[in-house]
């Protein structure tokens, strides 16, 4: 059975006034599936990294000018390429700031879509249906363009083998590149007097084929098409507004040389009949995700009722519904997939919903298959399925498991876990901290996989098991680490210390908190005792140990924070929940990360890179996330005063150890850049000169 798991926000939009689109023009993958290019539909376009919901760079073009199709990221030169105002292609990389200063070149028609080839260069489809390599437009942008629609033509959509394709892809080529069949092939379908054709491209040897879809009911056109690739041929799924879902299948064995004037007729098969509910659909996509599943937004759930929006996934091969989930927010008939995730936008929010598509039986598709567990042996079974993934995990013979190997334990751990945590929400007597924390060892779990994990080891006080998660689960969204954070720093130190944690975080804080407090030195120009003096900051000062080396939580306590400290988060979604604290525990949070600035700034400050703890940047980011969130509160709060006045002391200091080495910057520049004298022997004296 396919299954739709908890999703997570990537990104907020910012829709159209009149909500008519979601202000997205496209999603495509960059260097690997955790990141994606999110292209709006004026002037924007931004890298993320999808496991952290985190942004990683953003480019904007002019206020004058506009993306006029979505960005891509050509892997092989590392560059990402654009068309602004449907002529000018532009090229940069991410490093680059601004979009002005990167490469352009103004090509003489009108851009449609550039797409991405693995292993292969990018192809330039243009609004007239011509196609060019971009290497081969870039040599001379102002060639001559040929139109290969009639006037009264428009595409509706183009497709080349991309995200869930890129295996199919990979296994078809070959080593002479240009001898690729389907990886060079375009087709667009493009809607002409009612009628609706498919032209198949293939540059190299250039050759077009034209094909006539067969129509619908008078004045229905597809809402949606979406292509896939298999057993060398070529599969085209549309969905029209009646709920009824067509395929039609080129094969490319053999293909002729055609002219691309004459229309092939090309059959077609009803594969689904969806319900639509009264009237018509309006704003539905639909998209292949293997060869028995597709995937629908904007579609009726059948037993659902009128005016909510759903997210489903139907087995085309039995016809059966098998996954849904309701989408808040207006739909906008908008469904991308990269790597076993969907993402969609609904309402003002961009969301990634993880799903899984095993293949089925007839007796699955109808939700009949026997469980191989029954509900009162659970307990049992779970540690009997926990030898099973220990012998799966570590081969006998140290071979290396293959991608089917881990992809079945995945599956596993992801089934045996949801149903250990079903069973313990609805049974309060009933919890397994033990084999919940083996599962979550195994690293084959996520968050997404199994949302309520967490928030179940919270209401167990289960902090161990919260501790693990929070080290191995990449996708924790910001709303739970909000909740961790808010059951750490309000639990007292002496409930805290009774939690078994893990051992190298526990070393790692036990070795700071047991420093010897009596002298602290300057570091980065930072002193705590000696705040409101004028002193050098290259000059050491030797004080005794004031309040702020002093940790003011408890040791188990110091642990749990830090493991806050180190959970990817995205700034903008973690600051709402962030003020939900309380001004007391705020305060408390903030004395801690002050406590542990110090600590990093001294100069006795060991660097255990065996212990799990987290960065000096870490810290810094908290301290400012917090300042934000907190900021007018923390102001009015008269026990706030002392600790505000010292992290702006702090700032100021570190301002005057900057202008201090800027200074030397010059000087230290000629030392690196000076050769040094050869003949050294057992001792030396050299004089450098500093201009």
């Amino acid at each position: 059975m396919a299954a739709l798991y908890e999703g997570y926000t990537l990104c907020g939009l910012v829709p159209a006034q009149n909500l008519s689109n979601s202000g997205i023009q496209g999603i495509e993958v960059e260097r690997d599936t955790d990141h994606v290019v999110v292209t709006d539909s004026t002037r924007s376009v931004t890298l993320y990294k999808v496991s952290d919901q985190k942004p990683l760079g953003s480019w904007t073009v002019k206020q004058e000018q506009t993306l006029t199709c979505p960005v891509v990221y050509n892997s092989q030169t590392k560059e990402y390429v654009a068309v602004s105002d449907n002529k000018v292609v532009r090229i940069w990389k991410e490093d680059d700031i601004l979009l002005d200063k990167a490469f352009r070149a103004t090509v003489s028609s009108n851009v449609w879509r550039v797409h991405t080839v693995v292993e292969g260069e990018p192809i330039v489809v243009f609004q007239k249906g011509a196609v060019r390599l971009l290497d081969s437009l870039l040599s001379a942008p102002q060639q001559n363009i040929e139109e290969v629609f009639s006037q009264d033509e428009a595409i509706r959509s183009t497709h080349l083998p991309t995200a869930g394709l890129y295996l199919s892809v990979r296994n078809f080529l070959i080593v002479d590149f240009s001898k690729c069949l389907f990886a060079l092939n375009t087709y667009t379908v493009s809607p002409q007097k009612g009628d609706h054709f498919l032209y198949l491209q293939r540059l190299n040897p250039n050759s077009l084929q034209r094909y006539r879809l067969e129509r619908e009911e008078p004045g229905l056109s597809p809402l949606s098409f979406s292509a896939s690739y298999r057993d060398k041929q070529i599969c085209l799924l549309y969905l029209y507004p009646n709920g009824h879902v067509y395929q039609s299948v080129v094969s490319v064995r053999g293909l002729g040389a055609g002219d691309g004037v004459q229309a092939v007729p090309l059959p077609r098969s009803l594969v689904l009949s969806l319900p639509v509910g009264e009237g018509m659909l309006e704003t539905a996509s639909a998209l292949v995700l293997d060869e028995a599943h597709v995937a629908f937004v904007g579609v009726p759930h059948p037993s659902a009722g009128t005016g909510k929006d759903f997210l489903c996934i139907w087995n085309t091969n039995f016809q059966t519904l098998q996954a849904g989930k309701e989408m808040a927010g207006k739909i906008y008939g908008q469904l991308w997939s990269f790597s076993s995730k969907l993402f969609i936008p609904h309402g003002k929010t961009l969301s990634v919903i993880p799903y899984e598509c095993p293949k089925s039986s007839l007796a699955s598709a109808l939700g009949k298959l026997k469980q191989a567990r029954a509900e009162g042996k659970l307990k049992e079974t779970s540690s009997v399925t926990m030898v099973t993934i220990s012998e799966n995990a570590s081969d006998k013979n140290g071979k290396i498991l293959n991608l089917a190997d881990i992809q079945d334990l995945q599956t596993s751990v992801g089934q045996l876990t949801s149903a250990l945590v079903s069973r313990s929400l609805a049974e309060p007597s009933f919890y397994t901290p033990s084999t919940l924390a083996q599962l979550v060892r195994t690293q084959s779990l996520c968050h997404s996989v199994c949302p309520d994990l967490v928030l179940l080891a919270l209401e167990k006080k289960d902090y161990f098991l919260c501790q693990l998660c929070l080290q191995f689960f990449p996708d924790i969204p910001d709303a739970v680490t909000c909740a961790c954070l808010r059951a750490f720093i309000s639990m007292p130190d002496i409930d805290a210390e009774k939690v078994s944690l893990e051992p190298d975080s526990v070393a790692f804080m036990e070795m700071l908190m047991s420093k010897d407090h009596g002298q602290v030195g300057v570091q980065n120009g930072f002193s705590p005792t000696s705040l409101q003096k004028d002193c050098s900051v290259l000059n050491p000062v030797k004080t005794s140990s004031p309040p702020e080396q002093i940790c003011p939580v408890g040791l188990h306590k110091a642990v749990l924070l830090n493991e806050v400290l180190q959970t990817a988060y995205s700034e903008n979604f973690l600051l709402p929940h962030l003020k939900d604290l309380s001004s007391q525990h705020v305060i408390l949070f903030l004395r801690y990360l002050q406590f542990l600035y110090l600590k990093y700034s001294q100069d006795a400050f060991p660097q255990m890179h065996g212990l799990r703890s987290p960065s000096l940047v870490e810290i810094m980011d908290w301290v400012c996330l917090l300042l934000d969130a907190h900021f007018t509160v923390l102001v009015m709060t008269p026990e706030a005063k002392g600790l505000l006045l010292n992290l702006h002391r702090f700032v100021k200091s570190q301002v005057r150890l900057f202008s201090e080495l800027g200074k030397i910057e010059g000087s230290l520049q000629e030392i690196n850049q000076m050769k040094g004298n050869k003949d050294i022997r057992q001792y030396s004296i050299e004089i450098i000169e500093l201009f």
